[in-house]
C-alpha cells in the first residue's frame, strides 16, 4: 500500500480478453475508491476511453521496457496479463518491482498469467493420460522442464519471488471459454474473444470442414471467462490480506480450471454446427493434416493433454460457477458470432 493508503495497480494486456476481464472486475470492486489504476495499452483510440472510467492509460507494448519497468517500479500490485511467454518484458517488470522495494523498503505483489499448457505433452490427439498435476503439488510441478512452454518465464518469476523483493502469485488458465461481457467491453476497449476456441472455429471455416486433430481422445482443462477472472480477484484479495494468507513464491501457483473435456468433442461439436449453417461438408469432423496443423494452429498443440486440479485456488475461497456443460452451450454463440464477423 502507498503512504496515501491508495493501492497503485498496473496492468499489461488490458483491453485483452483475460486483462481486460480483470480491469473490468478492478474498476467494479468494493475497494475500488481506493484503486489508483494504470494500464499500458497499444491503442491510442482506447486512451479517452479507459480514463472516462478512471483508468491512466499509457500507450505502449510488452517491448516497451523502459515503459514496463517504470510503471511497475510506481506500482502495489502488478497484473501481468499480456504474454505469458515474453521472458524480456516479464524482467522488465521485475526489474522494477525491485526498485519498488529498494526505494519504499516494501514487498509489491506480482500477479503473473502462464497457462496450464505447461504441463503438456505430445500426445497429437491419440491418447489420453493418467498424469494430474495439482496446484499443491509442488514437486511435481517442479519436475516439469524448462522447454515446456511458459516454463521460463514461470521459473524466472519463481525466482524474483524468492529472492523476496517482490510476493509472485502465478494464474494458469486452461482453455478458457465465452463471449465476455463486461463494462469494458460495452465501452469497446476489450476483446471478448478467446484464443484456443475460435482458433478451431475459423480453421474448420476456412476448410469448409470441422476439423480434428488426431483421434481427438486427448483431454483439456477449462474454464468460463467470468471464473478465470473471479480467481485473479480471489488471489489479488488474497495477496492483500498479506504475506500468509495465500501460496506464493515457489508455492505461489493456482491452476484455472474448473471442469475438464475431451478436445475432440468440441471439434465434434463444430462440425456439426458449420454442417447445420451449411458451412460444412460433413457433421463429422475429419484429421487436420500436419501441413493444416502448422498453418491453423503453429503444430499439434491441440492435440496435447492437460490434466490439473485448481486445489490451492479452492483453499483461497475460489468457487467457479460454471461447469463443462457451460462450455458445450458456448460452442454455438461462439459458433455464430465469429461467422457474423466474417460475413460483416
Amino acid at each position: 500500500m502507498s503512504k496515501s493508503g491508495e493501492t497503485r495497480i498496473f496492468i499489461t494486456g488490458g483491453t485483452g480478453y483475460i486483462g481486460g476481464s480483470v480491469l473490468s472486475a478492478l474498476l467494479s470492486h468494493p475497494r475500488s475508491n481506493s484503486f489508483q489504476i494504470t494500464a499500458l495499452i497499444r491503442a491510442a483510440e482506447k486512451v479517452a476511453l479507459l480514463e472516462s472510467v478512471g483508468v491512466e492509460a499509457v500507450l505502449g507494448s510488452n517491448s516497451d521496457f523502459e515503459k514496463l519497468t517504470s510503471h511497475a517500479s510506481d506500482a502495489d500490485v502488478v497484473f501481468a496479463c499480456a504474454d505469458a511467454d515474453d521472458l524480456h518484458a516479464t524482467k522488465a517488470i521485475l526489474l522494477g518491482l525491485k526498485k519498488r522495494h529498494e526505494q519504499t523498503n516494501t514487498v509489491p505483489i506480482l500477479i503473473h498469467t502462464s497457462g496450464t499448457g505447461v504441463v503438456i505433452d505430445n500426445a497429437a490427439g491419440n491418447h489420453a493420460t493418467d498424469k494430474i498435476y495439482s496446484d499443491l503439488d509442488i514437486p511435481m510441478i517442479e519436475s516439469l522442464p524448462k522447454t515446456q512452454p511458459h516454463r521460463e518465464v514461470d521459473l524466472e518469476v519463481i525466482a524474483a519471488g524468492e529472492q523476496g523483493y517482490v510476493r509472485t502469485y502465478i494464474i494458469l488458465p486452461s482453455t478458457i471459454y465465452g463471449i465476455a461481457n463486461t463494462s469494458l467491453v460495452a465501452l469497446g476497449v476489450q476483446n471478448p474473444y478467446s484464443v484456443q476456441i475460435p482458433a478451431v472455429i475459423k480453421a474448420s471455416l476456412d476448410r469448409k470442414q470441422g476439423g480434428v486433430v488426431g483421434k481427438g481422445v486427448n483431454l483439456w482443462p477449462n474454464v468460463h471467462i467470468d471464473d478465470i477472472t473471479t480467481l485473479y480477484t480471489s488471489v489479488f484479495d488474497a495477496a492483500m490480506k498479506g504475506p500468509d494468507a495465500a501460496g506464493h513464491g515457489r508455492e505461489g501457483f493456482y491452476f484455472g480450471a474448473s471442469g475438464e473435456h475431451r478436445v475432440g468433442k468440441i471439434s465434434e461439436i463444430v462440425a456439426e454446427l458449420l454442417y447445420e449453417m451449411k458451412l460444412g461438408k460433413s457433421p463429422e469432423p475429419t484429421v487436420f493434416t500436419e501441413e493444416e496443423l502448422q498453418k491453423y494452429f503453429g503444430g499439434p498443440y491441440l492435440g496435447s493433454n492437460s490434466r490439473v486440479r485448481a486445489e490451492r485456488a479452492k483453499l483461497i475461497g475460489w468457487n467457479p460457477a460454471h461447469t463443462v456443460d457451460s462450455l458445450w452451450a458456448s460452442l454455438k454463440p461462439e459458433t455464430e458470432a465469429i461467422v457474423e464477423k466474417q460475413n460483416a
